[in-house]
């Protein structure tokens, strides 16, 4: 099949493929704007230090200890998450009014390539709420690890500000509506040219010779009324002897 068939077929579905494409982005843009409801995203961060004896002070930086320390930051960042430490936030901030398995489902913790910071990130409908649940985290894991871990090498290094404005991060109804129309452009092309191998009607000469092997001889167009009157009525149509039966105009 050439290039030119295939647009062809496309041609013929045109319709189709506008219709299937204006419903989905109308769709997803609706769901997008008015029916999912907004989240919002803060972060608190904290610093992992190496354990020093408060009498002594670090007279250099040991590059050792440093990536003993990150590599210490993976197995804070499993703790963090842990019902054990979650049910401490819901204990010390009765006020968030949360469980632990939904502090659980919020809270994100991550950590830049090569350094000692932890970023302690939580999702909610309000961004305050978010700020106040990251801040109580945060010190709840300042605070537990020294008896959980037999070192005192975690600070708060910045929490978030709750009276802060921010701009939801989800959904993102452009990028929604971007991806919906390149998806329903992909299923309305699919779709016509399914319905187009389905269809073992004869529309063309081509069809006729390409199924039946023969030439088409002659071809009878296709008219109105309106060219009839166009033409002055010089050759009316009549049924003539047994041609109602077998013959139809098309008006």
């Amino acid at each position: 099949m050439e290039l030119k068939q295939y647009w062809l077929i496309v041609k013929r579905r045109i319709l189709l493929i506008a219709l299937i494409i204006s419903v989905s982005c109308q769709t997803i843009g609706i769901y997008s704007y008015y029916l999912i409801t907004p989240q919002y995203e803060a972060s608190a961060k904290l610093i992992v230090n190496q354990y020093k004896d408060s009498s002594s002070l670090l007279p250099s930086i040991d590059l050792g200890s440093i990536n003993s320390t990150i590599g210490l930051i993976k197995t804070y960042k499993e703790i963090i998450r842990t019902p054990r430490m979650m049910k401490i936030v819901v204990k010390e901030y009765p006020n968030l009014g949360i469980t632990y398995g939904e502090l659980i489902g919020k809270v994100s913790v991550s950590s830049v390539n090569e350094t000692q910071v932890m970023s302690i990130s939580v999702r909610d409908d309000s961004y305050e709420q978010a700020a106040n649940i990251a801040n109580a985290v945060a010190v709840v894991f300042q605070k537990t690890i020294p008896e959980l871990m037999k070192v005192d090498n975690v600070s708060v290094l910045d929490k978030a500000d709750p009276k802060e404005k921010r701009g939801p991060i989800a959904p993102n109804p452009k990028m929604n509506i971007a991806v919906a129309f390149m998806l329903a452009l992909m299923f309305g092309i699919g779709l016509s040219f399914l319905l187009d191998y389905l269809d073992d009607t004869l529309k063309t000469e081509e069809d006729i010779d390409l199924v039946l092997g023969v030439p088409v001889l002659t071809a009878i167009p296709r008219f109105k009324d309106s060219d009839i009157n166009d033409r002055g009525n010089k050759f009316p149509l009549k049924p003539t002897a047994g041609g109602d039966t077998n013959v139809s105009l098309d008006s």
